[in-house]
């Protein structure tokens, strides 16, 4: 007998680590929106266990400088994709996740409400490696199996002008084929325009 894909919003093929960070979607939420991201802690150092760290209230802000500047941050995403493929899940995607912050798509403010989260390892604008990229895709195949969803945007495009990634290292031609999905589904990025 083969066992669901999801159980109460935590996907089978991640391991699961539970963030206190989170909190209840408001009531008649449609959860149809994907936010990708990109975080490495310290930036650019890949591997370590930081980055589930913070998601857990459990960082050492001394273990390096760059802490101290986001000392006593309380943030979590749904999932976490590591340079290697490996996915995490921190908060069931039934609830809402502390991704967003201030942030707008299509049409709506505060996307935290609606949407899922998903962190790559990885730097603003730099690339990402071929099994995150499988990874994603399995994941964004399952999501939308599972939720209505109708739009996968980065951060850089739910709040512009504060956020940057994932950044223009992100491919997003690669993720809509190998999705299948709507070319409306994503946002207009530079070479849809170039193509223009």
């Amino acid at each position: 007998m083969n066992e669901p894909l999801w159980h109460n919003g935590w996907y089978r093929y991640a391991h699961a680590q539970a963030s206190p960070n989170f909190g209840p979607r408001p009531a008649g939420a449609q959860i149809d929106l994907l936010v990708l991201h990109s975080i490495s802690l310290p930036p650019g150092q890949y591997g370590g266990d930081e980055v589930c760290a913070l998601f857990c209230n459990t960082l050492d802000w001394d273990a390096h400088p760059y802490f101290q500047g986001i000392r006593g941050l309380q943030v979590s995403a749904h999932f976490f994709i590591r340079r290697d493929g490996a996915l995490w899940q921190f908060v069931s995607c039934d609830a809402r996740a502390w991704h967003a912050g201030a942030s707008h798509y299509r049409g709506r403010d505060n996307c935290n409400d609606d949407s899922i989260g998903i962190e790559l390892e990885g730097l603003e604008g730099d690339t990402f490696e071929a099994a995150q990229y499988e990874t994603l895709v399995s994941l964004v195949t399952a999501l939308g199996l599972a939720y209505p969803i109708r739009h996968v945007a980065g951060h850089e495009h739910i709040a512009p002008g504060r956020k940057l990634d994932p950044g223009p290292g992100f491919d997003w031609p690669a993720l809509r084929k190998a999705t299948g999905w709507s070319a409306e589904v994503f946002p207009i990025c530079s070479e849809d325009q170039a193509k223009k």
